[in-house]
């Protein structure tokens, strides 16, 4: 995983709406699965629009896919991170440590979504589900069975919000564990 970008943040009025629409879902100590659902209602409506984000925040790395923290709550009750892809960057296959909610800003995430199996013995990951997320489309889940690996599979930047349940500013990383167990893949 990458080291995100903690940098002062400059906010654009609709990100700071944005953030005050996510803290009145949080502030409401609902269960994670359902918090993520309707932080995922709050996020659609702003993808694609091009007063969400600065030019800095849309800029990308050659070598690995970029973080730009946008915001992290002072509780640490959740953070807004922009993920900026290059064609062919991706994660590792990974699961996470607090709810997630993701919603595609430009172009398109590709993801694997995996499940952990064991036979008692021995542990491997099987692919359950190939997933093509194109701009404006929101998906968000809850720890256990997160486990996933994401990248960019077409020509041009993608970038996507991430909104964590967590401090990500602080943490470094949304990611709880990386997984190198064999897969069932090909």
């Amino acid at each position: 995983m990458t080291t995100p970008t903690v940098t002062p943040v400059t906010t654009t009025a609709r990100l700071a709406r944005l953030v005050e629409e996510i803290r009145a879902v949080v502030d409401r100590g609902l269960p994670p699965d359902l918090t993520a659902y309707l932080v995922g209602e709050r996020l659609a409506p702003h993808l694609g629009a091009s007063d969400l984000l600065t030019p800095e925040q849309c800029e990308g790395d050659p070598e690995r896919y970029r973080q730009h923290v946008l915001h992290a709550e002072r509780d640490g009750g959740f953070s807004v991170v922009a993920l900026v892809w290059l064609p062919g960057q991706r994660t590792s296959i990974h699961d996470h440590v607090a709810w997630c909610v993701t919603g595609v800003h430009q172009g398109e995430e590709h993801e694997r979504r995996y499940r952990l199996v064991s036979d008692g013995l021995a542990a491997r990951l099987v692919a359950t589900e190939d997933v093509v997320n194109r701009q404006g489309e929101v998906c968000g889940f809850a720890p256990p069975g997160d486990i996933h690996r994401v990248w960019n599979g077409g020509d041009g930047t993608a970038i996507s919000l991430h909104i964590y349940g967590a401090d990500i500013s602080r943490l470094g990383s949304s990611v709880r564990r990386v997984y190198a167990q064999p897969t069932d893949e090909k």
